[in-house]
C-alpha cells in the first residue's frame, strides 16, 4: 500500500563501488558512436503545433547486424552439431558473452550546476500503490467530429485505404503555459497540475526504457509538471520495449535501415499518428460536437489552418491521504479526439481516443518478431496485438492511461504499414480495432493504482524539499529516466534553467527572420 516505507524511497541504497569491477572480453568488437538524432519542428502539414520542436534523443540499446530466422523464433543453432539435438542451441539466439554492450544518451544533458537529490530504481517504484477516486469535469473547451464507422470494416482486397497529409492546426502545450491552468491555479482549484501527456509518462515509467525528463515547477503552495520544448516523449516510440530493439543510426550507417533507426521510425510514428487522428474522422461544421469554450491556443487573426477536431478536458483528481490535514488534489488537461454514435441506446455520443500502431518492415532488425500485417492481421489479430503489446508496452500504456485520464468511451487503434518497407514517405491503413480502455489495461495488466502512487510520492518529496523554503520562492526540479538503467534520479536546478534556451532560440530565429528579409 502506499505510504509503506515512502519516506526513505528516494534514499540512495548503498552499494559497492560498481567501478572497481570489470569484464574481460577478448572478442574483436567494432567501436561505434551514438548520436541523439537532429531537431525538427512539426507545423501543419504532416505535423503537430504549439511547443512541438522536436529533438531526437534516443540512443541505442540494439543488437548489431542481421538477425537469422532462428534467432526471430528464440532458437539458435550451435556451431558444433545444429538443430534441435545439437549442443550449444540456447534461446533468443544469443551468447551472453559476445553480446556488445550499447550506451544510450541521456535525453536532457545535465550541467555541473545541478544537484542529485534523490534516485530510486523501478522495482521500488512498482510496489506504490494509491486508490485514487474519479476525477470530475471542471473546465471542457474545444470540439469534436464523429468517427466515419467505414473504418472499422475489413479494407477491400486491392482498394487499400492510403494515408493522407492533412493541414490542421494541433496544439501540446505545456502545463505551466496553458491559460486556462493558469486561471483554475489563481482560484486554487488544486495544489498540482499537469497535462495527461505529461502525467501519463510518470505514472507509467516503470514501462519505460528509453530516456526522458519532466520539468517540476515548485511556486508557492503549487507545483506544475512541465516539460522542455522538444521533450523526448513527445515522439512516439516505435518498439521501444522490443529483445531485439532497432539500430542506432551509427550502427545501421550505411545501409538500408536508415529509415529503421529509433529517431527516424519515431519521426514517422508521430506523423502518421497526428494524420491517422484527422483522417478517420467525418468534417463537417454541421454534425459536429461543440465544448462549452472554443479552443483555448488557437488564434483565429494568426492562424491559417484549420483548428483540428480536439477535446480538452480540465479535469480534478482527488489524491488526499487519511493522514493529510488539508485535501490535495490535481487538475490534468485531458485530451479526447473525437465522438462516436454508441451507447445502450445507439444513439449517444461515445468520446474516443484515436491511435495508430505502425508497421515498418517485419523483416527488418528491430522488428521485435512481428507478423507479417497484411497476410494476418484479418486472420491472427489476437496474435499481432499481443506482439504489439510486447513491443510497445510502454506506449500503449500511455495511451491507455492517457484515455483513462479523460474517462473517454473507447479507443481506436489504426494499424498503418508502409506501401513499401524500403520507404517511409507513403503508408496504407490496414484496419482499425475498438477498444474500452479500462479492459484493455486489464490485457496490459496496466495497475492505475501504481501510477498514482508514483505520482503522490512525487509530490510529497517536493514538497517536503521545500517546507523549509520561503512560500514565493521558485524552486525548479528535474525528473530523468536514466538512459541505460531502470532509475529515476531527481535533481535540483537553477530556477532559470531551460529559460536561456528558450531566449536563444528566439533570438536565433528573429536573426534568421532578419536575414531572409
Amino acid at each position: 500500500m502506499y505510504g509503506a516505507g515512502t519516506s526513505n524511497l528516494f534514499t540512495v541504497a548503498a552499494a559497492e563501488d560498481e567501478s572497481s569491477f570489470s569484464v574481460v572480453d577478448n572478442t574483436r568488437v567494432q567501436k561505434r558512436g551514438f548520436g541523439r538524432g537532429g531537431g525538427t519542428v512539426f507545423r501543419g502539414r504532416g505535423g503537430q503545433r504549439g511547443a512541438a520542436n522536436q529533438r531526437g534523443g534516443r540512443g541505442g540499446f540494439q543488437r548489431a547486424g542481421p538477425v537469422s530466422r532462428a534467432q526471430q523464433s528464440g532458437y539458435q543453432f550451435s556451431e558444433r552439431g545444429g538443430g534441435r539435438g545439437g549442443r550449444g542451441g540456447r534461446r533468443f539466439g544469443w551468447r551472453d558473452y559476445d553480446k556488445p554492450q550499447r550506451i544510450r544518451e541521456a535525453s536532457v544533458n545535465i550541467r555541473p550546476d545541478w544537484k542529485m537529490l534523490e534516485e530510486v530504481d523501478f522495482t521500488r517504484l512498482s510496489k506504490l500503490n494509491l486508490d485514487a477516486p474519479e476525477g470530475e469535469d471542471l473546465e471542457t473547451y474545444g470540439f469534436l467530429h464523429y468517427y466515419d464507422k467505414s473504418y472499422d470494416k475489413p479494407p477491400v482486397k486491392n482498394a487499400e485505404r492510403r494515408m493522407q497529409a492533412l493541414d490542421r492546426a494541433a496544439y501540446n502545450v505545456t502545463t505551466s503555459q496553458d491559460p486556462v491552468i493558469n486561471e483554475l491555479s489563481e482560484k486554487n482549484a488544486a495544489t498540482v497540475f499537469a497535462t495527461s501527456d505529461i502525467l501519463s509518462m510518470l505514472m507509467c515509467a516503470t514501462r519505460s526504457v528509453y530516456s526522458w525528463d519532466i520539468v517540476i515547477v515548485h511556486q508557492g503552495d503549487k507545483i506544475y509538471f512541465d516539460k522542455r520544448d522538444g521533450a523526448s516523449f513527445d515522439m512516439v516510440s516505435v518498439n521501444e520495449n522490443a529483445i531485439d530493439a532497432p539500430l542506432e543510426a551509427a550502427e545501421a550507417a550505411g545501409k538500408q535501415e536508415q529509415i529503421n533507426t529509433p529517431n527516424a521510425l519515431a519521426m514517422e510514428a508521430t506523423i502518421i499518428n497526428h494524420n491517422f487522428a484527422l483522417q478517420t474522422l467525418i468534417e463537417s461544421d454541421k454534425s459536429k460536437v461543440t465544448f462549452a469554450k472554443p479552443n483555448p491556443f488557437y488564434d483565429e487573426t494568426e492562424e491559417t489552418e484549420p483548428l483540428a477536431s480536439k477535446g480538452y478536458k480540465y479535469r480534478r483528481f482527488d489524491i488526499s491521504l487519511e493522514r493529510d490535514e488539508e485535501p490535495v488534489s490535481m487538475v490534468v488537461r485531458t485530451e479526447v479526439d473525437a465522438v462516436m454514435k454508441g451507447g445502450p441506446t445507439g444513439s449517444e455520443d461515445q468520446q474516443l481516443i484515436i491511435k495508430a500502431l505502425n508497421e515498418f518492415d517485419p523483416k527488418a532488425q528491430g522488428s521485435g518478431g512481428a507478423l507479417d500485417w497484411r497476410s494476418k492481421l484479418n486472420s491472427q489479430r489476437g496474435a499481432v496485438l499481443a506482439t504489439e503489446m510486447k513491443n510497445n508496452s510502454a506506449k500503449l500504456a500511455r495511451w491507455t492511461t492517457q484515455a483513462i485520464l479523460a474517462k473517454a468511451d473507447g479507443m481506436k487503434l489504426g494499424f498503418v504499414s508502409r506501401v513499401n518497407p524500403r520507404s517511409a514517405a507513403a503508408h496504407v491503413v490496414l484496419g482499425v480495432a475498438g477498444y474500452k480502455p479500462r479492459e484493455f489495461a486489464s490485457q496490459m495488466n496496466l495497475n492505475l493504482g501504481n501510477g498514482w502512487g508514483i505520482v503522490r510520492t512525487i509530490v510529497d518529496r517536493i514538497r517536503s524539499l521545500d517546507s523549509e523554503e520561503p512560500a514565493e520562492k521558485v524552486k525548479k526540479y528535474v525528473l530523468i529516466k536514466d538512459p541505460n538503467k531502470s532509475v529515476l534520479r531527481l535533481y535540483s536546478v537553477p530556477a532559470t534553467t531551460f529559460d536561456e534556451e528558450e531566449e536563444e532560440l528566439e533570438e536565433q530565429k528573429e536573426e534568421n527572420d532578419e536575414a531572409d528579409e
